[in-house]
C-alpha cells in the first residue's frame, strides 16, 4: 500500500493485479509505503477503512482517495495457480504442483480453501461496509494504461513499469461445469468485474 500525503491518494495492493509493478515505479514519489509484511502490505480497503484511515486522514481533515486494480476472476485465480507451480514451492503445503486448473478452483470454492488454494477474494478485498466497491477509483488489470495515466496526471510524473513478480508462463484451462460453478457461487466476484465493463 502507497500513500500520496500531498496528492491525497491511497494506492492498494491488490495481490496479483499488477500492483507490484506499480508499487515499484511509484514509490519514490509516496510519502508512506507499507511493504512488509504482505499481511500489511495487501491490506485491504475495510481493514485500511477502519484501521488506517483515522491516522493517515487525521480523522477526517485530510481526507484520501482510494485506488486500486482488479483483474477478471478466471484470469485471477489463473495467475494464482500458476504462481504457485513454480519451482520454489515444489514439494510445499502451498504448491499447485500435484493439481490441475479445475481442482484449484474447486478447493478455493471451499468454505476454507487448503494452503494452496488460499488466496482470498478481490470482491472482500476491495469492499467497504456495505458497498461492493468501496475505491474511489478502480481500474481494469487488463486495462493499466488508464491506472498509469490517471497516477501519471495526478503526480505530474511520467512511469515506466517494471516485469515483477510475474507468474510462470503456462496454459491454463478452465471446464465449462467448473466455470459454471465457478460464477454462480461466487457471482460478487464477476458482477464487481462486469461493473467495470464501461
Amino acid at each position: 500500500m502507497l500513500v500520496f500525503w500531498k496528492q491525497k491518494l491511497v494506492l492498494f495492493a491488490v495481490p496479483k493485479t499488477g500492483t507490484t509493478a506499480l508499487e515499484a515505479a511509484l514509490l519514490p514519489y509516496a510519502s508512506a509505503a507499507i511493504l512488509d509484511p504482505p499481511g500489511m502490505k495487501h491490506v485491504s480497503v475495510s481493514r485500511y477503512t477502519h484501521a488506517l484511515a483515522g491516522f493517515f486522514e487525521q480523522r477526517g481533515r485530510h481526507p484520501m482517495e482510494t485506488v486500486a486494480v482488479m483483474r477478471e476472476p478466471i484470469d485471477w485465480l489463473g495467475s494464482w495457480y500458476r504462481y504457485r507451480s513454480r519451482p520454489q514451492l515444489s514439494g510445499k503445503e502451498n504448491s499447485t504442483e500435484n493439481v490441475d486448473f479445475d481442482g484449484f478452483v474447486a478447493a478455493w470454492l471451499e468454505e476454507k480453501p487448503p494452503a494452496f488454494a488460499n488466496v482470498g477474494s478481490q470482491a472482500r478485498f476491495l469492499r467497504r461496509d456495505n458497498k461492493a466497491n468501496g475505491v474511489d477509483h478502480l481500474f481494469r488489470y487488463d486495462q493499466m494504461e488508464e491506472i498509469v495515466g490517471f497516477m501519471e496526471t495526478r503526480l505530474g510524473v511520467e512511469l515506466d513499469l517494471p516485469t515483477v513478480n510475474v507468474s510462470p508462463k503456462m496454459e491454463v484451462t478452465l471446464s465449462a461445469k467448473m466455470e459454471k460453478r465457478l460464477r454462480k457461487e461466487r457471482a460478487k466476484e464477476f458482477a464487481l468485474w462486469e461493473s467495470l465493463a464501461g
